[in-house]
């Protein structure tokens, strides 16, 4: 089955009546995870930006205390899947003071995590892209918060 184009599938939503969209919602919601994750956020957090932030930092603090560190390929598995995770509320958001806040707030966890990242080049590598993405975001911000990411920035 071919999915339809983007405008189409706004054409049909407009015929259809609010109970029939809300059926609709309800029934991809109950396909994919990730489906209910976005309307969770949509429907009870979109109004509340700051609060979904801490939300997704206390995740963060939670994850990293749960992480392996018998050997750096634990480590480099668990970072791999916060990273992930993280992204995926970013998306959720699509605001990009969310997703420089949450990129930083990363990249000052990884830096703070014991053992050193230093000893693994794959974490090295992988904090230095997260700061390479947050810089290249920050400048596409206004100025004012342009300087307050970048103090932040000059701290890690």
């Amino acid at each position: 089955m071919k999915a339809v184009s983007l405008s189409e599938i706004k054409k049909e939503l407009k015929v259809l009546s609010s109970q029939e969209l809300e059926a609709l919602c309800l029934r991809l919601a109950r396909f994919k995870k990730e489906n209910k994750e976005l309307l969770t956020y949509l429907l009870f957090e979109s109004h509340n930006e700051s609060g979904y932030i801490e939300s997704v930092k206390s995740y963060m603090d939670e994850e990293f205390e749960l992480i392996n560190t018998d050997s750096f390929f634990y480590i480099r598995k668990s970072t791999r899947k916060i990273l992930r995770n993280v992204k995926k509320f970013v998306r959720y958001s699509q605001n990009k003071e969310t997703e420089v806040e949450l990129l930083l707030y990363f990249c000052q966890k990884l830096k703070d995590f014991k053992p050193s990242i230093n000893r693994s080049t794959q974490l090295v590598n992988m904090y230095n892209r997260q700061i390479l993405l947050s810089k290249k975001i920050i400048n596409s911000l206004h100025e004012d918060l342009q300087y307050d990411f970048n103090l932040m920035l000059e701290e890690l």
